[in-house]
């Protein structure tokens, strides 16, 4: 299993597959490495790299969850950079690995070749934010697989209209643990809740507008789903405004997050990497 060390002491899960292009996949807030396996089949002419952040997926959970920041896991994705000895990657960052990405472009710049955002911006819709603290940290109440991807199909049908059960029962493979009791179990450090709390009462939140400005001069895509309750159509119209040339794309059927596999998702990760191959 390939992991390796950060400054800190911790062991951290990677996967590196392929050759080409670098790309680096920072997944969402509570998601890991499987976060990219709709998009892993279109992008095997490229080398893609993924990292379960500290306290998801196979990574060592942090005895201190006031680390599982946006600032530590920046440094995090940096020291995976540097394991490999890869000077420059592209960035396709999904929810809060867009945020990271963000981070990195304001403080390593000269690591990036690109960016891609997966349905996140500079300003996070308030009722998106809701949705999700409403759910981190918490136990799944199912008992089954099939149960799971039943309550996801329920839960988030609206806003993904279309998508089949098989799908959604991959997802929920992706996002919980069999544990032999009588709920299935998290794939992350349920004290993740703990350190957004913690984190949101510790003062002012950064401008994301200036970390947005950081991407100045890098090739940038926005991929948004129609329904999203995180990124909105203005405010990604803006991110178009403020980086001219941006690729935008936006997918039907599709809230927060696109799957990645999706035509219009496609087509805006392929126009991107035809920038900086």
């Amino acid at each position: 299993m390939p992991t390796f060390q950060t400054t800190d002491g911790l062991t951290l899960y990677y996967e590196d597959d392929g050759k080409g292009a670098s790309v680096l996949c920072l997944a969402g807030l509570t998601r890991n490495s499987r976060d990219f396996d709709f998009v892993a089949p279109h992008l095997a002419h490229k080398r893609l790299i993924r990292m379960d952040y500290r306290g998801r997926g196979k990574s060592d959970y942090d005895p201190d969850f006031m680390n599982y920041s946006i600032m530590r896991e920046a440094q995090d994705a940096i020291e995976l950079l540097d394991h490999l000895g890869l000077e420059k990657v592209t960035l396709l960052g999904t929810s809060r690995g867009g945020l990271i990405a963000m981070v990195l472009a304001y403080a390593h710049k000269s690591r990036l070749n690109g960016v891609i955002l997966n349905d996140i911006g500079p300003v996070v819709d308030a009722g998106g934010l809701e949705r999700i603290m409403d759910y981190v940290g918490k136990e799944p109440n199912f008992a089954t697989y099939a149960a799971a991807a039943e309550g996801l199909a329920a839960v988030y049908g609206d806003d993904f209209p279309g998508v089949i059960y098989n799908r959604w029962l991959v997802q929920a493979e992706f996002m919980w643990a069999e544990q032999g009791k009588e709920t299935l179990a998290l794939r992350y450090d349920a004290r993740l809740r703990d350190a957004l709390v913690g984190q949101a009462g510790a003062g002012d939140a950064p401008d994301l507008w200036s970390l947005f400005a950081a991407l100045e001069g890098l090739p940038l895509a926005s991929v948004r789903g129609a329904n999203s309750d995180l990124l909105t159509a203005e405010t990604q119209a803006e991110m178009a405004r403020r980086h001219p040339g941006m690729i935008a794309a936006t997918v039907p059927d599709r809230g927060h997050v696109p799957f990645l596999d999706e035509p219009e998702a496609l087509k805006a990760i392929a126009d991107l990497l035809e920038q900086v191959k």
